[in-house]
């Protein structure tokens, strides 16, 4: 009778051990996913916490809503590379009818949500009625619902409804709202593809479209609703993204197109058509908001992480066609299930090595970085960009303080994107940091993650650009205002009080645009005979700066001074003025930057306001290891501003 029953439980223990040995091997995505969680978990005490997890579910949300639109047209056999677009123009239509012109609410979202209709179904009629491929139709829809975003909010971001930003909040102060669209979101695509006849024409159009062309299905009426059904998905993402963000950014969801394709890819659809299913492509997004939000917790190089991301997807994918290629071959060998014991087996030793590999990639990369030190104080430091010589410098001098102090400082690289800045800031309070330094990509955006750090009790310095509407315990920034007079009298003393010129702004939204231009407008009050005859955002970025003095010189020829706001848009200007710069133009930078001062010692930049950026980031650390320690600390620390010409160069060099 023991007998028989040790070989019921055995018999019980092994059947559970092959079926989830089954259930990983024809599901590559969800064993991707399970093996980073557990690496995860193994690498960092701080992954595999409630509350933590909860905000992997919310970073990961947008991403999800949008790949859910993206999952039908790629069963279809289809590309959308406008759902981002689409979602930043849908917010912003949103959040200009109902706070600009004052238009109900209610009406507003129906409107925003008709506004991805629209889009999707011009995607659709370019592509079924137009011929024209997929990839080029929502490449041009990419395009024009970026390019509208700017123009209705004039490239600044505005204020979201408070009655919708509660999408963006909790309920019963822990239970994100976003996870809970996504779920719901998640169910419909579900039911969609499974249940309806939409759903089914996916898969026939994806499979064969001559096929289901022949038998009588209605192509391209039904790629009409599919595109449309992308596009309203992308503005229901917007609609979330804007309201964890309180604000509608014009700039929002840049690449996130991409996340989309690849959270759908990796979870198990074809981009040849005809396979997909709403849970693989939940499971694609979570795998890169696991990524983002593990490799942030370990302390990995900002720029490190982007390399892990490409290879941990690799093998992700990989996995996924090791596990269709094992079906297959167990296919043919006629065995029932996945296959006989040795395809089984060859399965299992498959999934092994991916599952080392992926282990020993996350792993690997967190032991090259210099991680923990150990130490009882933990700085976690969040900047819009390392894409830019000055706020490297500001993340060597913060390091180097926190290296003399023996702090332990972790720094993220948000790449521009509001979104991904808020996650870090979210992922900061949950990793128990006992301070925040944020240099924040837009300063209306950041204020909702930084509340969420106040209300864990955690201090948070802004560097360079303030924080509105939350609480910092000081702002270490040079004079913003006083740099950009000193900028308005020395290029106005420079064209002897007579002129024309050109202003290249920085990123609408941060206080450093808003004050420098500020700054040099009040300057200019002392110099009438002086003319700005232009001004347009370059948003900081040296190539954008090219293309953007390119074009104002096509439309105003005459020309003979420019001011940019910092130091790689003028960078960018000179390259534009060719022989003109240093000669018959002079063009004034901001920052002081060695590629700044370079380019003021050749004389092809006049002047340059020169900041101090390891200043900025050394002050910085010093303010939030008081604030950890509960001292007391200026509200404001103004770091001085000197203006660069090649009369004293040698000097800042």
């Amino acid at each position: 009778m023991a007998s028989d029953t040790l070989k019921n439980d055995t018999g019980k223990s092994g059947a559970s051990a092959s079926t989830l040995r089954r259930i990983l091997l024809d599901n590559g995505a969800l064993t991707a996913l399970v093996v980073l969680v557990v690496a995860m978990s193994l690498l960092s005490g701080d992954f595999l916490t409630t509350q933590n997890l909860l905000n992997v579910g919310v970073q990961a949300a947008v991403t999800a809503i949008l790949a859910f639109g993206v999952t039908f047209v790629i069963v279809s056999a289809g590309i959308d590379l406008s759902v981002g677009s689409v979602a930043a123009l849908s917010a912003t239509v949103l959040a200009w009818i109902a706070t600009s012109e004052g238009l109900p609410v209610w009406l507003a979202v129906l409107l925003a949500i008709g506004t991805g209709l629209a889009c999707g179904l011009v995607n659709g009629a370019l592509i079924s009625y137009g011929k024209l491929p997929p990839f080029i139709a929502t490449l041009a829809m990419l395009s024009i619902g970026r390019g509208l975003s700017l123009v209705i909010s004039q490239g600044s971001p505005i204020a979201f409804p408070d009655s919708i930003s509660v999408l963006g909040d909790t309920l019963g102060g822990w239970l994100p709202v976003p996870v809970l669209v996504m779920i719901g979101m998640g169910l419909i695509t579900a039911l969609i593809l499974g249940r309806t006849y939409i759903g089914r024409s996916m898969y026939a159009i994806g499979g064969n479209e001559e096929a289901a062309r022949l038998s009588g299905l209605r192509v391209k009426r039904q790629k009409l609703v599919i595109y449309a059904l992308s596009g309203l998905f992308a503005a229901v993402a917007g609609i979330v993204l804007a309201s964890r963000l309180v604000s509608a950014q014009p700039q929002a969801a840049q690449g996130y197109e991409l996340d989309a394709i690849a959270a759908v890819v990796i979870g198990g659809a074809s981009l040849a058509g005809g396979v997909g299913k709403a849970l693989g492509t939940l499971i694609g997004a979570l795998i890169l908001a696991v990524l983002r939000n593990g490799l942030n917790l370990l302390s990995v190089s900002a720029f490190w992480q982007q390399v892990v991301i490409g290879v941990v997807i690799a093998l992700a994918v990989l996995l996924d066609t090791l596990r269709r290629r094992t079906g297959t071959t167990a296919a043919a060998a006629g065995a029932p299930g996945t296959g006989g014991p040795g395809s089984g087996k060859r399965g299992a030793v498959k999934l092994g090595v991916a599952a080392v590999c992926v282990a020993a990639v996350v792993g690997g990369v967190s032991l090259l970085n210099p991680g923990s030190s150990g130490t009882t104080t933990k700085i976690g430091m969040s900047l819009s960009t390392l894409n830019n010589p000055f706020f490297v410098q500001m993340k060597d001098g913060a390091q180097a303080e926190a290296k003399a102090a023996g702090i332990d400082i972790t720094v993220t690289d948000a790449q521009n994107d509001a979104s991904q800045q808020a996650n870090q800031l979210q992922n900061f309070t949950s990793s128990g940091v006992k301070s925040v330094i944020v240099n924040p990509v837009d300063s209306d955006a950041v204020g909702p993650a930084v509340r969420t750090a106040n209300k864990a009790g955690i201090p948070v310095i802004a560097a360079d650009r303030g924080v509105n509407k939350a609480e910092t315990a000081t702002l270490v920034a040079s004079d913003n205002i006083a740099g950009g007079k000193l900028a308005a009298k020395t290029l106005a003393d420079k064209l002897g009080g007579k002129g024309t010129i050109v202003i290249l702004q920085g990123t609408a939204g941060t206080s450093a645009s808003r004050e420098r231009g500020a700054g040099f407008a009040e300057g200019l009050k002392a110099y009438p005979g002086i003319k700005v005859v232009a001004k347009q955002p370059a948003d900081f970025d040296r190539t954008k700066g090219l293309d953007v003095m390119t074009n104002l010189l096509q439309a105003n020829p005459g020309i003979n001074g420019v001011f940019a706001e910092n130091d790689e848009m003028a960078l960018g200007a000179v390259k534009a003025l060719g022989a003109k710069a240093g000669t018959s133009v002079s063009v004034v930078g901001f920052d002081g930057t060695p590629d700044g001062l370079k380019a003021v010692q050749a004389g092809t930049l006049y002047a340059s306001v020169a900041q101090q950026p390891k200043e900025l980031g050394k002050i910085a650390v010093q303010n939030a290891v008081k604030a950890a320690q509960g001292k007391e600390v200026s509200s404001t620390v103004k770091v001085p501003v000197k203006v660069v010409t090649k009369a004293n160069v040698d000097d800042f060099s």
